[in-house]
């Protein structure tokens, strides 16, 4: 656990893809009293510097590089991703390429949202930081549940995904019990989301002083947030 200048508390999200984690952090962050600081969003940013995607295009050949010299998502993901060991030593070297960068990242703008006026808390979602040891940025780790069958539908509805390609992404992946196992606080996501973001919104208000003086950190009951 890591000491933070003014008690500012950084959450760490966690969950199964799908969960709908991303969802209650966008949540949050309405209120403007909650910082996210999104770990996918590092990740996109350190593949655009210049010296890592020539790393990548050492290691992994110039099909993963497009006509205009960026590195091409979906080929490096069917070359990374897979249970065989071609696809295992591939992954490894993408990670020690990307993650020690990424991990700078997300310190940064974590120091970054702590000296905001009037900020409560820092929410950190990044779905492998138990996997890479970011959870050392974080205060505590709230794992995100839902059942299989709903993150299926989810992915399938906003990314394409089948039934296989969730599976063979999490394959690469802690398991998800010891996710949960490793997590400080549990929030289930498999009923209305209006309900875990209220429980997560507890959470962060018991880390504050005072229990954040009884003070709504999400936004407004009467917004309109998009399913997840």
């Amino acid at each position: 656990m890591v000491e933070h200048i003014g008690h500012i508390p950084v959450v760490g999200l966690v969950g199964g893809i799908g969960s709908g984690k991303s969802y209650l952090a966008r949540g949050l962050e309405q209120s403007g009293m909650i910082a996210v600081v999104d770990g996918d969003l590092a990740g996109h940013e350190v593949l655009q510097r210049p010296e890592v995607k020539s790393r990548i295009a050492e290691r992994f050949g110039m099909s993963v590089i497009d006509r205009s010299g960026a590195v091409d998502r979906r080929k490096l993901s069917q070359v990374v991703f897979g249970a065989g060991t071609a696809a295992t030593a591939a992954r490894t070297a993408l990670e020690s390429i990307v993650h020690p960068q990424i991990k700078e990242i997300l310190a940064e703008q974590i120091a970054a949202a702590r000296v905001r006026p009037g900020l409560l808390a820092v929410v950190l979602d990044a779905a492998i930081m138990l996997e890479t040891g970011w959870r050392d940025n974080c205060d505590v780790v709230v794992f995100v549940d839902a059942p299989l069958e709903q993150r299926q539908a989810r992915v399938r509805a906003t990314r394409g995904w089948t039934a296989a390609d969730l599976q063979s992404r999490e394959d690469t992946q802690l398991p998800l019990s010891a996710k949960r196992q490793a997590a400080d606080y549990v929030v289930e996501n498999s009923g209305s989301a209006e309900a875990a973001l209220a429980r997560l919104e507890q959470i962060i208000r018991n880390l504050l002083p005072c229990g954040g003086s009884a003070q709504r950190v999400g936004p407004p009951e009467s917004d309109s947030l998009p399913k997840p």
